[in-house]
């Protein structure tokens, strides 16, 4: 099982950063956060060591940590930081590589690029997490449609929240990409509840490539 994927989601607060720790720790990969957008509280590298479980060493440093917890060229320029195109070079690991972007795809950098203009350079699996809730039909086909039209390959779709089998469904159909599974959600993020769940929703063949 080795190889890299980028997380993105198709909104905020849908459980992103959860199912990154999940896989990672599935993968016994390491996990980075190129931009970290907010740091009063628990970072995103932080979560996913604590509620994954994994080692600390196989966190990587963030790129650029911004204090403003906001879009990333908002955070930037409130606080005087540049951000370039080529700040990004990925991580040379020994092992699989969990990449996890900040909020949803079009998310900008700084003001003249996203996200998805990154996963466009580097050219990497990208696993789209999608919420079950109301309004996520038009958020993931969206979210897809925006990283074809860059030429993004996207892996699959991993879901979170209550199965809703319509829209997971219609999702994928529509736009002709895997279902991956559906995270439900954890009432303890421990290691190993998340686990279990990640085991009992997920089949890690599917992340061989």
């Amino acid at each position: 099982m080795s190889g890299t994927f980028v997380i993105t989601g198709t909104d905020t607060d849908i459980g992103k950063t959860v199912f990154a720790a999940a896989l990672t720790a599935a993968l016994g990969g390491y996990y980075w956060k190129p931009v970290q957008a907010g740091l009063a509280d628990e970072t995103d590298s932080q979560a996913v060591a604590r509620i994954g479980g994994v080692d600390p060493g196989r966190i990587l440093p963030e790129r650029h940590r911004l204090t403003i917890p906001a879009s990333p060229h908002f955070s930037a320029a409130e606080e005087g930081v540049a951000i370039a195109r080529d700040d990004f070079v990925i991580p040379d690991v020994d092992g699989p590589l969990v990449i996890e972007g900040a909020g949803g795809a079009l998310v900008p950098v700084n003001p003249e690029l996203l996200f998805a203009d990154l996963f466009a350079d580097w050219g990497l699996p990208v696993i789209i997490v999608a919420s079950t809730r109301l309004g996520t039909i038009n958020h993931s086909l969206l979210t897809i449609e925006a990283l074809g039209r860059r030429g993004v390959p996207v892996h699959g779709v991993a879901f979170t929240g209550p199965e809703n089998v319509d829209s997971e469904q219609t999702i994928c159909r529509i736009g002709n990409v895997r279902h991956l599974g559906r995270l439900p959600w954890i009432d303890r993020l421990e290691p190993d509840d998340v686990k279990t769940a990640f085991d009992s929703h997920f089949n890690l063949a599917d992340f061989a490539i």
